[in-house]
């Protein structure tokens, strides 16, 4: 899945008038279905038995009381992980979506299976999961047993039930079933088609003035037991038939290409029926099905089909033409990297208007937020390019590395997400080889993995697998630490193999495993083969022995470098070194680290510290030393006072003798080991002296990002004056250098970073107050007002414009930009609008912003989170934004709480700023006030808040008055 968890009180009353509607709308629901399926929902809700056969074990048993014998939890269908004793081999499902609400304004769909499963062991019981289906019953039965050879003896049903809690269809039988022999279950049911962005579901949006229905997926990790009863879990791989009866007027979509379509009549109405293709051995969370009115481009390369599909005004808007000029070369890419054949005969992609991630890897049908796939060259900008083109590379990477081979359990997800996260840079530069793309992962991913990485709070990459569970649990999982720090692991990995080696490897892992189920260790395997297979690579221990050291204990070092004797010392690198690791290490937090450096002669050979401490001699030196050369390390680097001075010198004497990487690492570094207290805060300020000479994206985006903690700690305070005239002395040059470069801010820099660092420059002046850029930005967003159907605001320039004219103006920019938002029709113009429009300082104009997220007509359901998000970024919006979550949290957490990834991203966004000891007090009182409700997918970004909390409150109590004094004097 991609990266696309890109985030962003009012009256208790009105609170509980939701909670109130959320409990009618379960009553009207259940009252429905009885109504759909001609039976009552009580009967429904109790298991049917056999009159003779009647089992002791679940004679109390329902729908809403699990089927136990004793208080403990004994029975199989008490443990969430399905037992052992079947073996799925293929499934035939067929699904009717019914895109016209029913008499009770209600959307559905009715459904059939068939799913043929191996006895692996003897056994009376099946258990399958089932999440929020509706069984026509069958003699009695929910599913009936039945099997395709003759020679089998099927076994009768005694008794069938649905156990809510961890989402089982459970079948009971008369006698054992044999081992080896297959046997088939068959289901019919209906199900919702909710709006609820999980399994099959229902999305909505207007074109040319109309409402329009689609019907579609997303299964990852535990949905797809909402559309179909199966064995839902990764390693139990299946081939599946995919049969879709859908209207004429709609398209029928899926993971293969289309087998036959033919015309039938129901109840004197006309169907199309589509039959798929058998699909490859896969995971069921892979499986995709869309039912609308979409349009699509197409190209076949080598072969394979390629086609982007999105609502009919896009395509026709050529807003999918960019992905398809991308797709080809990077799937191209792929095969010859992993040297392997892609597997599929298509490749579909599709924007869709409500996708609660960024995207999702389905094989052979990947699904994507518009925002990731569709691009206009004349109002899309480059950020908006490089999004569609890495999320792409994320998504095809993952046709091998998680389809083609997958991982056995979500304990090692980040196996999955880290690799694509890496790849995707790879990806990307083969399509756009003039962007140097593969610099910024230090920028996104390293960094960002190291911010959640340094508190205690953390967790590893690779988690046991006894340990990962609950549908809450998996979610949990798809965070900073499994994709940025997968892929910053995964790329020092690959930098001291060599990438051809590291290929090769690859290579090997995905012919050992092809179609099958893997965890981590079996990757290790075949790079230590390729490994030994040469001799041009020697490594200090094997690549398990050092990979273990980085994937099995949360956590990075800090490596500390004293040129004055040449010696070496690693050190768990903590934000707050106070605090107390409760988390156990075999390996005691000390690491296998590879580190490479430079000095003024030139770069030196690789240095291994395998101990706590070491000596090396190329180290002692009186000239300045440099390690960690272009952050292919995942590691801090900490230097003698002496040796941080001569860097300090370099930059403000020569800063470009230092690779543009590290100088942003510098500064990086400097700050976070501030914070940590190995250095002061002072010696980290002055590594941005150099600054207003620096023209560079890398270096001034990390300025810009350090610098935002301080803003964050003190843009309430009186600290935030002295501060914000230093950052405004140190943007002006830039300020100045781009409005030069550009004419006037009407023509495009011409590298691809150079854009990026223009907007900063932008971005930095008006927010920090340089007159001249207010004005020009409000003059820029004026004369849009005067002109709405013309839009001159560069599109690189936009969000900035919107944010300060926004930010400046009042209640008529804000209603204009709302209206702006209101009839976009491109997905990236929208949410660069709805991001200016969190930028307001009227507080009584963003708590109605904030009213706004309750409503999905007015904002959709998979920006609600990120616009809350927004909200809180503003310092006016803060508070508001902390209020209305308290307020709302039982809404907010029914709505989005248990597998949103966008989650976790909102607690962080809404407690980024706390740094008081009453804020503490109000988020742990936050925290026990809820515990009842829960915080799902959240749970542990609430365990980060609150420790990170904690250190900012240390933090500024140590460093105020020093921070003060130097921007005074600076």
């Amino acid at each position: 899945m991609g990266k696309g968890f890109y985030i962003s009180k009012t009256l208790a009353v009105f609170g509980i008038v939701l909670s109130a509607a959320a409990v009618a709308t379960i009553i009207a629901l259940a009252v429905v279905y009885s109504q759909e399926l001609g039976k009552n929902v009580n009967n429904e809700a109790k298991p049917t038995e056999h009159p003779e056969t009647k089992p002791p074990s679940v004679t109390e048993t329902s729908t809403t009381k699990e089927p136990t014998t004793s208080p403990l939890p004994t029975n199989p269908w008490d443990k969430i992980r399905l037992p052992t004793t079947l073996v799925p081999v293929h499934y035939n499902i067929r699904l009717q979506p019914h895109l016209e609400p029913n008499g009770n304004n209600m959307y559905i769909f009715e459904g059939s299976s068939s799913v043929y499963f191996i006895c692996a062991e003897e056994t009376d019981l099946i258990l399958i999961h089932s999440r929020k289906l509706n069984y026509t019953m069958q003699a009695g039965f929910h599913a009936s047993l039945t099997s395709d050879d003759p020679s089998v003896t099927v076994p009768r049903i005694t008794n069938t039930t649905l156990q809510i809690k961890n989402d089982y269809l459970i079948v009971q039988l008369d006698q054992k079933l044999v081992k080896d022999k297959t046997y088939k279950l068959l289901t019919n049911f209906i199900g919702e088609l909710a709006d609820d962005l999980a399994g099959f579901y229902r999305s909505e949006y207007i074109e040319d003035g109309a409402k329009r229905i689609i019907a579609t997926t997303q299964m990852q990790s535990t949905d797809a037991r909402k559309a179909f009863p199966c064995f839902d879990e990764p390693a139990l791989k299946a081939t599946f038939n995919i049969t879709i009866v859908h209207k004429p007027e709609f398209i029928a979509l899926s993971n293969q290409p289309v087998l036959n379509e033919e015309t039938i009549d129901i109840s004197g109405e006309t169907w199309n029926v589509t039959e798929f293709e058998k699909t490859l051995n896969m995971s069921t969370y892979l499986l995709a099905f869309i039912v609308g009115d979409f349009d699509y481009i197409n190209d076949t390369i080598d072969g394979v089909l390629i086609r982007i599909w999105a609502r009919r005004n896009a395509i026709k808007a050529g807003q999918g033409n960019y992905s398809l000029e991308v797709t080809g070369p990077i799937l191209k890419h792929f095969e010859k990297y992993y040297n392997t054949t892609y597997p599929l005969k298509k490749s579909d992609q599709i924007a869709l208007p409500d996708f609660a991630a960024g995207a999702m890897e389905n094989w052979g049908l990947i699904t994507y937020r518009e925002t990731a796939l569709l691009y206009d060259p004349l109002t899309s900008s480059t950020g908006n390019k490089e999004r569609v083109v890495t999320v792409i590379a994320h998504e095809l990477a993952h046709q091998w590395f998680g389809n083609l081979v997958t991982i056995r359990w979500w304990n090692d997800l980040w196996l999955n997400e880290g690799f694509a996260s890496y790849v995707e840079y790879l990806g990307a530069h083969e399509a756009e080889p003039t962007w140097n793309i593969t610099d910024l992962i230090v920028q996104y991913d390293v960094y960002r993995a190291m911010g959640v990485d340094a508190l205690t709070s953390s967790h590893p990459l690779s988690s046991k697998e006894e340990d990962v569970n609950t549908p809450s649990e998996i979610s949990e999982l798809f965070d900073a630490i499994a994709y940025s720090k997968g892929a910053s692991v995964i790329r020092m990995l690959s930098n001291f193999l060599t990438e051809p080696l590291f290929a090769k490897g690859l290579n090997m892992y995905l012919n050992e495993f092809a179609y099958g189920n893997t965890i981590y260790d079996d990757l290790w395997t075949q790079l230590q083969k390729a490994v030994d297979a040469q001799t041009a690579v020697s490594l200090p221990k094997t690549v398990k022995q050092i990979m273990d050291t980085w994937t099995l204990q949360m956590g990075f070092p800090v490596v500390t470098i004293d040129t004055s004797k040449g010696k070496v010392t690693q050190k768990h690198f903590l934000l707050d070194p106070t605090s107390t690791v409760s988390q156990r290490s075999e390996f005691n937090y000390t690491w296998i680290v590879p580190i490479t450096s430079m000095t003024s002669s030139g770069e030196l050979p690789t240095y291994w510290l395998e101990e706590v401490e070491g000596s090396h001699t190329p180290f002692k030196t009186s000239s300045w030393l440099l390690a960690n050369i272009d952050v292919y390390g995942y590691y801090r680097v900490n230097y003698d006072e002496e040796n941080w001075k001569r860097l300090i010198q370099l930059l403000e004497s020569n800063h470009e003798v230092i690779p543009v990487i590290n100088r942003a690492q510098i500064i990086a570094d400097a700050f976070n080991l501030a914070r940590a207290k190995y250095v002061s805060t002072t010696l980290a300020l002055n590594t941005t002296k150099y600054i207003s000479r620096e023209t560079e994206y890398l270096p001034w985006q990390s300025f810009l990002d350090n610098l935002a903690h301080f803003k964050l700690m003190f843009d309430r305070s009186e600290v935030y004056g002295p501060m914000k005239q230093y950052i405004l002395k140190q943007v002006t040059p830039l300020f100045y250098y781009f409005k030069d470069l550009t004419g006037n801010w009407t023509n495009i820099p011409d590298g691809f970073t150079a854009q990026y660092n223009e907007i900063n420059a932008l971005s930095t002046a008006c927010t920090f107050g340089l007159q001249e850029c207010e004005e020009l930005a409000s003059a820029m967003f004026r004369s849009w007002m005067e002109n709405p159907d013309i839009n001159q605001i560069p599109p690189n320039l936009r969000t900035t414009v919107y944010c300060a004219a926004i930010a400046a103006g009042g209640e008529a920019e804000w209603d204009f930009a709302w209206n702006m938002f209101r009839v976009a029709t491109l997905a990236t113009e929208a949410d660069k609008l709805r991001s200016g429009l969190a930028c307001s300082l009227e507080p009584w104009i963003l708590q109605r912003f904030l009213s706004y997220t309750l409503d999905s007509d007015m904002i959709r359901k998979q920006d609600a989170t990120s616009t809350i998000g927004s909200i809180a970024s503003n310092v006016v919006g803060q508070s508001l934004a902390w209020d209305f979550i308290r307020a709302q949290w039982s809404y907010i957490f029914e709505e989005y709480g248990g597998g949103s990834f966008s989650f976790s991203n909102l607690i962080e966004r809404v407690t980024r700023r706390f740094s008081t000891k009453f804020e503490l007090m109000q988020l742990e009182q936050f925290k026990k006030d809820n515990e009842h409700i829960g915080f799902g997918s959240g749970t542990r970004a609430l365990e980060q808040a609150l420790e990170r909390t904690a250190t900012n409150i240390k933090w500024v109590e140590d460093n105020k008055e020093d921070v003060l004094l130097w921007f005074q004097s600076a």
